[in-house]
C-alpha cells in the first residue's frame, strides 16, 4: 500500500485515525496500541500476506532474545552473537542468496541454480533496527518493555517500510503517553500539512524527473552512446529525483505519525547544502547514518586505533552501507566511492589543521565551491547507485566528467544531438530543441535544495520531529503558521500532488 495511493490516503490513513480518535482515553490505551498494531499488519501484509508470518516471526524471536540477553548475568555475549547472526542470515537469505550464487558461478565456472526469491519488504529496515535493540539490551540501555510495545516499535506502519530506521529509546516511551485531547486538531493539522509536502516532493517533483531521467539510464544500460546533454541530466536529475523521492517519503512517515501524537526521527536535513561529504552524511538518510555509526564504526573500533585503522573501518562502514542498499556489485563500488570520500575528507581536514590554514580554507568565501564540487562527488557516486552496471554507469559518468568535449557548452545550451531524450521528446509529439522543460525543472529542484527552508525548518515551531538539527545554513523568515494564507499555500501543494497521482509510482527504496 504506497503513501501515494488514493487506497492510503483516502481509505486506510483516515479509518485508522478515526478509530483512534474514539479509543482515545486512558481507559482504552492498550486498545490503540492494539489497533495501531493490527492496522499495521493490514498495511504489511497488502503487499504480499504471505510475509506477515516472516515480520511477526521475527518480532517474537528478537523480544525473545533481548528476554535471554537480559537474563544472562552479565554473561551475554553468546545469546547476543546468536541473535545477530539469526537476523543477519535471515537477511543474507533472502537478500544476497542468488547474488552469492551467480558471483560463486562466475569465480569458479560452475553451473549452480540461481535461487529465485522473493525479497521481503522493509526487511533490511526492521533487521537493522531490531539488531540495534539487541546490542543496547546488552549494554544495559533498555528498559524492560512488553511484547505489544516491542510489536509495535517494529510495525508501526508509518515507519516500516522505508524508515526512519527508529530507536527504541526514542518510540517505545511514546507509545505510554496518553495524547492530551487538546493537542488532537494541532497534531492532525501539523500532520496533514506534514503529508503534503513530502506528497508534493514524490508525485510532482521526484516523479517528473524520472519522467526525463529513467529513458537515460535505460539507454546507458544498452550499451547506446550518451550525449553530454543526457549525461548531465541524468546525473543532476537522479541526484534530485532520489532526494525528493526519499525526503517525500520520510516526510509523509513522519506526518502520518504526528496524526496519532507520535514523532519520528529527522531523516533529511538540507543534504545539498552541505560542505563536505562528512557533512552530507550527517544530513542525509541520519538514521541509517546514526545506525552504521553507532552500531558498525564503532563497534569496529571507530577511531581509538589511530588514523589507518580509522580510515579502515570507514571504508569497511561505507561497504557494508553499500551492501544494505541491494545484492549488486554497483551498490559496493558506491559505498566504496564514499569511503575514499571520507578518506579524502578527513584527510583534507587533517591537511589544514597541521599547516594551521583553517582560518583561511573554512572562510566563507569558498562556502559556494565546497557546496558545489560535494554535491558534484555526491551526483557522480549516484550515478553508479541508479546504473545497472559499472559499464552502464561509466557510459554516463564519462561524458560529465570529460573536459575535452569541444560540443559540451554547445550541446548544453542547444540540446541537438541523435540521443534518447531528444527520442524521446519526438515520440510524444515535443520539437527535439525542446528541452526548456527539463531545464526549468531542474532549476526548480536546485531552487528548492538551496534557497527554500527544509520541512523540518519551517515546520520548526511543532517540532515535527524528534532530534531535530538546528539549521545553520541561512534565516529563513517564513515559517508555517495555523493561518489562511498557509492553508491556501498548503491546499495549492495538495490540489497540484492529487491531480498528479493518477499513475501510482513506486518510491525508490521500496527496493531496499
Amino acid at each position: 500500500m504506497l503513501f501515494n495511493s488514493a487506497e492510503y490516503l483516502f481509505v486506510f490513513l483516515p479509518i485508522v485515525l478515526l478509530v483512534f480518535i474514539l479509543l482515545s482515553t486512558k481507559k482504552y490505551a492498550f486498545a490503540q496500541i492494539a489497533w495501531l498494531l493490527l492496522t499495521s499488519a493490514v498495511f504489511y501484509a497488502s503487499w504480499d500476506p504471505i510475509y506477515l508470518s516472516l515480520i511477526v516471526a521475527s518480532i517474537l524471536f528478537n523480544y525473545l532474545a533481548g528476554k535471554w540477553i537480559e537474563s544472562s548475568d552479565g554473561n551475554n555475549r553468546i545469546p547476543l552473537i546468536a541473535g545477530i547472526c539469526a537476523n543477519i542470515g535471515i537477511l543474507a537469505y533472502f537478500k544476497y542468496a542468488g547474488f552469492f550464487v551467480e558471483n560463486l558461478n562466475v569465480i569458479g565456472d560452475w553451473l549452480i541454480p540461481v535461487p529465485e526469491i522473493t525479497l521481503p519488504l522493509a526487511i533490511s529496515f526492521f533487521t537493522f533496527q531490531q539488531i540495534a535493540y539487541l546490542v543496547d539490551v546488552s549494554k544495559s540501555k533498555c528498559k524492560a518493555y512488553s511484547l505489544h510495545e516491542y510489536s509495535l516499535f517494529v510495525m508501526f506502519f508509518p515507519q516500516l517500510i522505508a524508515g526512519p530506521i527508529v530507536h527504541h529509546s526514542e518510540m517505545m516511551p511514546q507509545f505510554s503517553v496518553r495524547r492530551e485531547r487538546n493537542a488532537v486538531i494541532p497534531d492532525i493539522t501539523v500532520g496533514l500539512s506534514i503529508i503534503v509536502i513530502g506528497l508534493f516532493k514524490k508525485v510532482v517533483m521526484a516523479d517528473s524527473l524520472g519522467f526525463w531521467v529513467d529513458p537515460i539510464f535505460h539507454s546507458a544500460s544498452l550499451g547506446q552512446a550518451v550525449s553530454t546533454l543526457d549525461a548531465w541530466v541524468a546525473t543532476l536529475g537522479f541526484s534530485f529525483q532520489i532526494y525528493f523521492d526519499f525526503s517525500g517519503y520520510s516526510d509523509i512517515a513522519i506526518g502520518s505519525a504526528r496524526l496519532f501524537g507520535i514523532r519520528l526521527p529527522e531523516n533529511f536535513h538540507s543534504p545539498y547544502r552541505a560542505k563536505s561529504v562528512i557533512d552530507v552524511w550527517k544530513r542525509w538518510h541520519i538514521t541509517l547514518s546514526r545506525f552504521l555509526q553507532e552500531y558498525v564504526y564503532v563497534s569496529l573500533g571507530g577511531n581509538r586505533r589511530g588514523k589507518l585503522w580509522r580510515y579502515n573501518n570507514l571504508m569497511i562502514t561505507m561497504l557494508i552501507g553499500g551492501l544494505w542498499h541491494g545484492a549488486a556489485w554497483t551498490y559496493v563500488i558506491w559505498g566504496g566511492l564514499h569511503g575514499l570520500y571520507l578518506w579524502i575528507n578527513h584527510s583534507w581536514r587533517f591537511f589544514k589543521i597541521r599547516l594551521n590554514i583553517e582560518q583561511y580554507c573554512d572562510h566563507k568565501i569558498f562556502t559556494p565551491f565546497y557546496i558545489a564540487i560535494t554535491f558534484l562527488a555526491w551526483a557522480i557516486a549516484l550515478v553508479v547507485f541508479r546504473s545497472n552496471d559499472l559499464a552502464s554507469a561509466l557510459n554516463i559518468i564519462t561524458p560529465v566528467t570529460s573536459l575535452t568535449n569541444s560540443n559540451t557548452f554547445y550541446i548544453l545550451g542547444s540540446g541537438v544531438g541523435e540521443n534518447s531524450l531528444r527520442s524521446l521528446l519526438v515520440a510524444i509529439g515535443l520539437s527535439p530543441n525542446s528541452y526548456f522543460p527539463v531545464y526549468i525543472l531542474l532549476s526548480s529542484s536546485a531552487f528548492i535544495c538551496w534557497f527554500l527552508p527544509n520541512t523540518q525548518t519551517y515546520m520548526a515551531r511543532f517540532k515535527p520531529v524528534i532530534i531535530s538539527q538546528k539549521s545553520e545554513d541561512q534565516h529563513f523568515n517564513f515559517e508555517w503558521k495555523a493561518t489562511k494564507q498557509q492553508a491556501v499555500v498548503m491546499g495549492v501543494l495538495a490540489s497540484v500532488a492529487l491531480l498528479s497521482l493518477s499513475a501510482v509510482d513506486e518510491f525508490i527504496y521500496f527496493q531496499f
